[in-house]
Formats: structure tokens, C-alpha cells, sequence
């Protein structure tokens, strides 16, 4: 069972107000402005990106409160809030609806890491340490009802994050869902909507061992590459234009995680025009011992700062 604590508001974008000119600016003028910023959606953030949380624990969470928000429509009409998690997880693989074992360079029967065949659209892909990941449910009906405008709006919260916080020059690849910087891919979406009510997400590899990927043909296209944005600030470091991010070359990865965590969040808000609510929230941890099949569950609390 999943249990919610309470809510306690959290907006990590706050609205700011230029100070006003009583001989400038209209009363009309500043009261659709506050109109405005009421207007903004409110979205639950289920914040876990500093902890390593297993796949099929994190799918669980998704179709819980996809159910809840279901019902909730069902019973009232509507869902008050949208929800967005964020984290990271263990190393998996996970297949989507257009998976096939083709693009496995492994036994099946005999998988380097666990495998999960999923019902998000796309094909394989791999999820590990040092990538960040989010798991935005939104109700559509509150913002467009159309799928192809939200895999463009979850590429531009990718791309305004490398463009703002990096200086690096991200692009879409026609035909292609995803996020690319020349040749590599850095970020992979894979979505799933039942009811308008939207799972799964996109997956942004941050300090990422990349190793792993050489194990499946990364979202079945075999001639490309797969980046992170560790590996592209060390390309940029020896560039003779590094557009003024060169402080950003010598961080750890913990730091490295931070800053992108951080700017993810903010550019989803803008994006998606949410108010952040934080929720502390207990979650049962499937718990693995080296060698053996999960064998027990414990409760653990997770606490924001």
C-alpha cells in the first residue's frame, strides 16, 4: 500500500512582479497579470532524485496514482492537481509496446540487468545511475489534448535545460522522439495516456555510465549515439568557445546531478505552467540481497528539504 503524507507548498518559480509605475502602469494592467499567476495548474512533486528507486517500484507508484486520478475524474468530474516524479534508477532495461528482442545484444534468458516490458510506446532502453528521470501525470483535458504537442513540450524542457544551464545547443531529429545534441542522443522519451491522463516520461542522462547502452540498439536506431551531459561539458572543456560554462567543467557528479535537477524542474514549470506542491510520501522499497530473488519489503520515508 502507498501512503501520502501531507502537502506543503513548494514552488521552486516564483512569480516576479517588475516594481510598478503608478504613471505607467494601468490598474487593468496589473490585475491580469495576478489573474495570471492564479491561473497556474497545481502539481504534486514527488522529489526522489537523489535516491536510486527500482523500476518496478516506481511503475507501481505511476499506476496507483494514474487509478486514483481515474476515479477521481470518474466520480467528480475532474482531478484537482497533476503529479511529477523524479528520480533515478538501478540499472534495467525496459522494452516499450514497439519493442523487439531483435535490438537485444543479449540472452534474454539471460539479461546483464533486469528487464521490463512495459506498455509506454518506443523501444528498448536503458535506465541507470547518474540519469535523471521523470514521470510527469497530467491530465491533458487541463492542457491540450493532443499527444504530439506534449512529446514536443517534454523535448523543450530538455532543451531549455541544456540551452539555460549549459550552454549547450540541443535540437529534435526529425521522424525521431528525443532529445539530440549533434550526433548523440541525450534524452529518450517514451509515453504512455489512458483517458488523457498521461505515464512514463523522459529519461535525461546526466553523469550516466554509458557502457551499458552497448548492450541494446538504444531506442532501435542503430546509427546514432547515445550522450550525456558529463560527456558533452568534457568535449566543451578542450573547445576553445566553451560560451562561458567552463566553472561547470570540474564538478562531481553529485553536483552535476543537483544543478540539472534543479533546472529540470524549473523549465517544467514553465513549460507546463505548474505550481509545485511537495508531498512526502512512504513507499515500500523492494530490498535484494547479492545472488537471490527480493525477499522482504520494508516502509521508508523520504523527507524533502
Amino acid at each position: 500500500m502507498i501512503l501520502f503524507g501531507d502537502c506543503c507548498c513548494f514552488t521552486l518559480t516564483k512569480p516576479r512582479f517588475l516594481r510598478p509605475n503608478a504613471d505607467s502602469v494601468s490598474n487593468d494592467h496589473r490585475r491580469r497579470r495576478i489573474k495570471s499567476v492564479q491561473c497556474l495548474r497545481r502539481c504534486e512533486l514527488l522529489d526522489f532524485h537523489q535516491e536510486l528507486i527500482p523500476y518496478e517500484v516506481a511503475w507501481s507508484l505511476q499506476k496507483h496514482i494514474v487509478k486514483e486520478k481515474k476515479s477521481q475524474i470518474q466520480n467528480e468530474g475532474d482531478c484537482d492537481d497533476d503529479t511529477l516524479i523524479v528520480l533515478q534508477h538501478p540499472s534495467v532495461f525496459t522494452l516499450g509496446t514497439a519493442s523487439s528482442n531483435g535490438n537485444l545484444n543479449f540472452d534474454i534468458k539471460n539479461p546483464p540487468f533486469h528487464v521490463h516490458r512495459t506498455e509506454r510506446g518506443g523501444e528498448v532502453t536503458y535506465h541507470g545511475p547518474g540519469q535523471l528521470v521523470m514521470y510527469p501525470i497530467i491530465n491533458l483535458r487541463k492542457h491540450k489534448m493532443d499527444l504530439h504537442w506534449y512529446l514536443r513540450k517534454l523535448e523543450e524542457v530538455v532543451i531549455r535545460v541544456l540551452s539555460s544551464t549549459f550552454s549547450i545547443h540541443a535540437t529534435r531529429v526529425e521522424g525521431f522522439t528525443g532529445v539530440w545534441v549533434g550526433n548523440e542522443k541525450v534524452a529518450a522519451i517514451g509515453i504512455r495516456v489512458a483517458q488523457w491522463i498521461t505515464y512514463h516520461g523522459l529519461a535525461l542522462n546526466v553523469t550516466t555510465d554509458l557502457s551499458p547502452f552497448k548492450w541494446i540498439v538504444p531506442c532501435g536506431i542503430r546509427d546514432r549515439q547515445v550522450g550525456s551531459i558529463k560527456g558533452l561539458l568534457r568535449k566543451a572543456q578542450s573547445s576553445c568557445n566553451d560560451n562561458g560554462k567552463s566553472d561547470l567543467h570540474g564538478l562531481d557528479d553529485d553536483c552535476l546531478i543537483h544543478i540539472t535537477h534543479k533546472s529540470l524542474i524549473e523549465e517544467f514549470a514553465k513549460v507546463f505552467q505548474l505550481e509545485y506542491h511537495l508531498k512526502t510520501i512512504y513507499v515500500p522499497m523492494l530490498c535484494e540481497s547479492e545472488g537471490k530473488e527480493v525477499i522482504y519489503q520494508r516502509n521508508r520515508k523520504f523527507e524533502f528539504l
